[in-house]
C-alpha cells in the first residue's frame, strides 16, 4: 500500500508534468523519434505538391485522374528511461534533490511517450539493477515510473553505469530510445556507452547540483562522500582551493560532453532548482535541425 502523502505527491507531479509534456514536448518528441515504417491507409485525389512516387497508377487509370496513396506512420516505439538512484542523488543545496529533478524529467518523458502511443519502461540502478519495468503502454505505466523514481529505495549507495548499460543490452535486444539520467559520478563506462549508443538511440541527461560546480566561502568544512562515506576536510575560505574546485568541475563536464559526442550523441545538462523544459526543447530542436542517424 502506497502511503497517502506519496499518492498526493505522485498526483501533483502527474498533473504538472503531463501538462508540460502535452503542451511543449509531445509534438517535438513525435517529430524527433520517428516510427519504424509506414502503413497504407487510403487513396485520395492528387494535389499540387504531392510526391509523384506515391501515385497509385491502378486507381488513376480507373478514375482517369491522378490519385495518390496515403500512409500512416507505424509507431509503437520502445522507450527506456534509465535513472541513477545512487546516494549522490540525495544531494540538495537548491530547491530540490537531484533525484527529485530526475523524477520530474522522467515523468515528462514518460507522458510524451505514452501520449504518442509508444511503450515506455524503466531501469533504476545504483551499482546494481534496483528495478526494471519492461516497456508498456498507458497512464498506469507512467504513474508506476513516477512512483518508483521518487520512492524506490536503493540497496546500494554506489554507482555503476557499466553494470546498468550491460544489463540493458541483455534485456532490450530490439532497438529502443534510451534516456539515461544520472550525475555520471562514475568511471570506466566509455566502452559500454559507445556500444549502447550504437545499438540504441541513447540520450544522456546530466542532473547536477549547483554546489558541484562551485564551493561557497564558508571556511573550514568537513565533506562526506555519500557513496563511499569518505570524509575530507576542506578550507573553502582559500580562494585557490575554490578556483581549483571550479576548474575541476568544469573539466569533468567537458570530458563528459566530449565522451558522449565521440559516442554519437549530445549531453543534455540540467541543474536542480532551475527550469528543465528549455534544455529538453533545445535538444529536440537541435535534433530536428540536424537529424542524428537512428
Amino acid at each position: 500500500m502506497i502511503p497517502k502523502k506519496y499518492l498526493q505527491n505522485i498526483r501533483r507531479l502527474e498533473i504538472r508534468t503531463k501538462r508540460l509534456a502535452e503542451d511543449y514536448l509531445s509534438g517535438a518528441y513525435r517529430s524527433v523519434f520517428k516510427g519504424r515504417g509506414l502503413d497504407f491507409e487510403d487513396v485520395r485525389a492528387y494535389s499540387a505538391g504531392d510526391d509523384v512516387r506515391f501515385i497509385d497508377w491502378n486507381v488513376t487509370a480507373r478514375m482517369q485522374t491522378p490519385y495518390v496513396r496515403e500512409f500512416q506512420e507505424e509507431r509503437e516505439l520502445s522507450v527506456v528511461i534509465a535513472v541513477d538512484i545512487s546516494a549522490s542523488g540525495k544531494m540538495n543545496t537548491a530547491a530540490q534533490t537531484k533525484r527529485e529533478l530526475a523524477a520530474e524529467v522522467a515523468a515528462c518523458l514518460a507522458f510524451s511517450a505514452t501520449s504518442n502511443g509508444d511503450k515506455v519502461g524503466l531501469l533504476l540502478f545504483s551499482d546494481r539493477v534496483e528495478t526494471y519495468l519492461p516497456p508498456a503502454k498507458g497512464r498506469m505505466q507512467a504513474l508506476r515510473i513516477i512512483r518508483d523514481v521518487l520512492y524506490q529505495p536503493a540497496k546500494s549507495p554506489r554507482t555503476s553505469l557499466r553494470h546498468a548499460l550491460g544489463f540493458l543490452s541483455h534485456v532490450q535486444t530490439k532497438r529502443a530510445i534510451v534516456f539515461l539520467i544520472s550525475d555520471f559520478l562514475d568511471e570506466g563506462f566509455d566502452r559500454i556507452l559507445k556500444a549502447t549508443a550504437h545499438r540504441h538511440d541513447l540520450i544522456p541527461i546530466l542532473v547536477a547540483d549547483p554546489r558541484e560546480q562551485t564551493l561557497p566561502d564558508a571556511g573550514w568544512i568537513i565533506v562526506r562522500d555519500v557513496e563511499t562515506s569518505e570524509l575530507v576536510e576542506v578550507d573553502t575560505g582559500n580562494p585557490t582551493i575554490r578556483t581549483a574546485f571550479a576548474e575541476a568541475a568544469r573539466a569533468r563536464v567537458d570530458a563528459l560532453r566530449h565522451g558522449f559526442r565521440r559516442s554519437g550523441t549530445d549531453l543534455i545538462e540540467l541543474k536542480t532548482g532551475e527550469p528543465y523544459l528549455k534544455p529538453l526543447q533545445h535538444y529536440m530542436e537541435k535534433r530536428l535541425s540536424q537529424p542524428l542517424s537512428a
